[in-house]
């Protein structure tokens, strides 16, 4: 039986919970995450508050990209279980109130994927060949690659094969690694078999899909060079890589599937898209017709700075409303610094009210964590005081830090290679999450061996040594989560911002409730009779608190 609520547009005010199944717990002693590892802490998502999780890929894959290299989209990779724990952890999930997504990565299989290993087996200019894009290279014998497109991470987007009479041959297209072949979708039998795929964990129960890299999958016709030294991170404009107007009737294709689940006792199925576009681009993808959500990446990547946060926020809202559509807020995930290191840094992101800003670098650069956990905390209440949605990955929960100091020979993320070890990835943030003890592995496996190793300054942070402690991570979050549920002013709807210094964030919703995020030295003074929740304790006086540096706080209006 299910106890999730029959709201039919749950998304627009949901609290989600991302989970890396390779790293969340272990239940069988092997070192690797699993299914049954996720069923088995259910309960701290119950206890957390919040009202759905979203499950990284689960898929059956050779791990050359953390998963998002997918040889069989309707199975479940057997380091983390079965289908039968899918269905166990869906039915469970629902029991326990919570909605269940999973992860869709359209754009690219993997190189083991069966339809991968027919193209590489069959002729060019073959049925086979076509499921992706295959095209000829180009100088006197084909030694070029066919155009100047780079990858994601890191060298070129193209990479020849050998044809099966063992000649040089075609190239095929990698947006990523070189592991992870581009789907075409211009072929039917592509378009049809994402609808197969789609169906197939709806009708399991399956409560929506996150789309990975939902800005690609189409390319412009012809593929044409791109203009000489454009910077892969600058190929959000007329790119013929990214946002193309093809997209658009697959998403409706996808909105229409959805929806013939919209009588369902839970409500529709629904999705959230993952693209780094500017508001005015990326809410094209949430018309009516279209998709459910998107994440708000311009928000994650801003800097500390009650400026730049003011006007992605403002632009973000404007641009949601536009479409009718309701905004999406998130602080970190599996492909980002964690929030508490990235605000303890010198420059903590892009300002987004100064468009000569200089981008931020991380890796490499100093970290002052105290700092970074105090804003981290003020960040939250910012995040889950806005409208609309927000996902919490794993871990921020508990103010864990980027993991910064991983020895070289356990890097796996295939940036590293392909960036000749310029660039040290996206491991930091994906290390093991502590449960409980004193030492690693901290109650996140039977064993003390972790796919990648945990610190050992991690006691204080685990889930057991934090429950009971009232200025924890985990308190506040409980706090701030028990609050969203029970204010009928937050989740979904409006806001109003009041008037501030310029270096304070302070806002209204109705019915009464007052946000205020001081960014600067001079405190700001609120009636300490309308408090509801504070990031940090806060100095008092003749019923007078003072609001300081980094802090926040949640008011009764």
């Amino acid at each position: 039986m299910t106890t999730i609520p029959t709201t039919h547009d749950w998304w627009k005010s949901a609290v989600v919970y991302q989970v890396y199944p390779r790293s969340f717990a272990d239940s069988n002693g092997d070192g690797i995450g699993d299914v049954r590892g996720i069923i088995e802490h259910l309960d701290h998502l119950v206890a957390l508050g919040v009202d759905a999780l979203w499950i990284s890929p689960w898929y059956p894959s050779p791990l050359a990209d953390g998963g998002y290299d997918v040889s069989d989209y309707c199975a479940i990779n057997p380091d983390f279980g079965t289908l039968g724990d899918a269905d166990a952890l869906v039915a469970r999930a629902h029991e326990l109130g919570l909605r269940v997504i999973i992860d869709l990565v359209p754009n690219h299989s993997s190189e083991e994927h069966p339809w991968f290993k027919d193209a590489l087996a069959a002729a060019p200019g073959s049925p086979e060949r076509d499921r992706y894009i295959f095209r000829n290279g180009r100088g006197e014998n084909g030694e070029l690659p066919p155009n100047n497109w780079p990858s994601v991470f890191g060298g070129g987007a193209w990479q020849r094969i050998t044809e099966p009479d063992g000649t040089p041959g075609q190239w095929y297209l990698h947006f990523f690694d070189v592991s992870q072949p581009d789907w075409n979708w211009e072929n039917p039998e592509v378009v049809e078999e994402f609808d197969r795929v789609l169906r197939f964990w709806f009708d399991r129960g399956v409560d929506g899909f996150r789309i990975d890299v939902a800005n690609s999958m189409v390319k412009e016709s012809g593929l044409p060079d791109l203009p000489e030294n454009e910077e892969i991170g600058e190929l959000v404009g007329d790119s013929p890589m990214w946002d193309q107007p093809g997209l658009a009737p697959i998403q409706r294709r996808w909105r229409a599937i959805a929806d013939e689940y919209a009588d369902i006792p839970e409500g529709p199925r629904m999705f959230v898209a993952e693209a780094y576009l500017p508001h005015d681009r990326l809410v094209r993808y949430l018309e009516s017709d279209r998709l459910h959500t998107s994440f708000n990446f311009e928000f994650l990547i801003s800097a500390w700075s009650a400026r730049s946060l003011r006007t992605t926020i403002t632009e973000s809202l404007a641009a949601h409303e536009s479409v009718g559509a309701s905004a999406t807020w998130v602080l970190g995930n599996h492909d980002n610094f964690r929030p508490v290191s990235r605000y303890g840094k010198e420059i903590s992101g892009l300002d987004f009210s100064d468009p000569a800003a200089p981008h931020a670098t991380f890796h490499g650069t100093p970290t002052d964590v105290p700092l970074g956990r105090r804003r981290a905390r003020a960040a939250v209440m910012l995040e889950l005081a806005l409208p609309g949605g927000a996902y919490v990955y794993q871990g921020e929960e508990l103010g864990l830090p980027e993991v910064e100091d991983l020895p070289d020979d356990v890097l796996q993320d295939p940036t590293w290679e392909r960036s000749e070890h310029t660039d040290r990835g996206r491991d930091g943030c994906r290390v093991p999450i502590p449960w409980s003890g004193s030492e690693a592995p901290y109650g996140w496996s039977p064993t003390s061996d972790t796919w990648l190793p945990m610190p050992h300054d991690w006691a204080d942070w685990t889930v057991e040594a934090e429950q009971d402690d009232p200025s924890s991570f985990l308190t506040l979050y409980r706090t701030l989560l028990a609050e969203r549920r029970d204010n009928p002013a937050l989740g979904a709807g409006t806001m109003t911002w009041n008037e501030s210094s310029d270096d304070v964030l302070d806002f209204s919703r109705e019915p009464g409730f007052r946000c205020v995020v001081n960014f600067g030295d001079d405190p700001v003074t609120v009636d300490t009779d309308k408090i509801i929740v504070t990031s940090t304790s806060l100095k008092t006086h003749d019923g007078l608190a003072s609001v300081g540096r980094d802090q926040a706080v949640w008011l009764r209006a």
